[in-house]
């Protein structure tokens, strides 16, 4: 039963891995036996290539701006150069939190081309790549709870993630007959630097609102990522495609 998680052999390349939970997901990749190419706005973050390098396993950075359409559009040209992967793994993401009527368009184009654009180019030249050598790769993007919510003060971040969830929809019926698997992650409530500061405020008003609607009555953490990201990076789930997992600690059966 466990042959169905091993990854060994296996070369998977994620955006997001110098923290949170693309930082766990990469690690939990290479504990189950994959070489991991991590993209990264600062190849001077070494804290996930060490982690994977101490657990046998290989790692290669490649430096690039997601928010860069035109830096995006090279990374599979550049990777493919050196080397092949069969597991791509889109985690990278902003938010900014501003009322609707006073978003700046400029600040809604950068979360819709970090969170929305990259994935979409990546997936885009991924698959082409995969479909010209004949790779049957496996493809996890990252979704949110925002994805069927529409939240508050994030009218940019809903409607990227929303989109996230109906691309990779879209990308499994084109390419699932194909052998290309595509699916995706809805992370609820996680306890990440990017919202440390509303766990540690003074006020744990909206912190305790949050907490208590949660069924499982805490914040999730990064590392609970690693077995559904091995598990859809797997032949565990081998007849799953156009998917969206939520780890939500029940938020959304509420």
């Amino acid at each position: 039963m466990l042959d169905l998680f091993d990854l060994n052999g296996q070369t998977a390349l994620i955006t997001g891995g110098a923290r949170g939970i693309g930082q766990a997901i990469a690690i939990g990749l290479a504990e189950a036996g994959a070489d991991i190419i991590l993209v990264l706005r600062n190849t001077s973050q070494t804290q996930t290539k060490l982690a994977i390098e101490a657990l046998g396993r290989r790692c290669w950075t490649y430096e690039a701006d997601l928010g860069n359409a035109d830096a995006v559009s090279h990374i599979i040209a550049t990777v493919t150069a050196q080397h092949s992967f069969e597991i791509l793994v889109n985690v990278a993401g902003i938010q900014r939190r501003i009322a609707a009527q006073d978003f700046p368009q400029a600040v809604y184009d950068e979360v819709l081309q970090v969170n929305l654009g990259s994935t979409f180019i990546l997936c885009r030249d991924t698959g082409k790549y995969w479909l010209q050598h004949g790779i049957q790769g496996r493809i996890v993007n990252t979704a949110s709870l925002s994805s069927f919510q529409g939240g508050i003060n994030m009218a940019a971040y809903s409607a990227s993630k929303g989109a996230v969830l109906q691309l990779t929809k879209a990308l499994s019926n084109e390419w699932a007959s194909r052998g290309i698997r595509v699916n995706a992650i809805a992370p609820g409530y996680i306890a990440t630097d990017m919202n440390v500061d509303t766990r540690t405020n003074q006020d744990t008003t909206y912190f305790d609102s949050i907490t208590t609607r949660i069924p499982q009555g805490r914040w999730g953490t990064p590392e609970e990522f690693k077995g559904p990201a091995v598990f859809l990076a797997s032949r565990a789930s081998s007849y799953i495609t156009g998917e969206t997992i939520v780890v939500d600690g029940g938020w959304m059966a509420r």
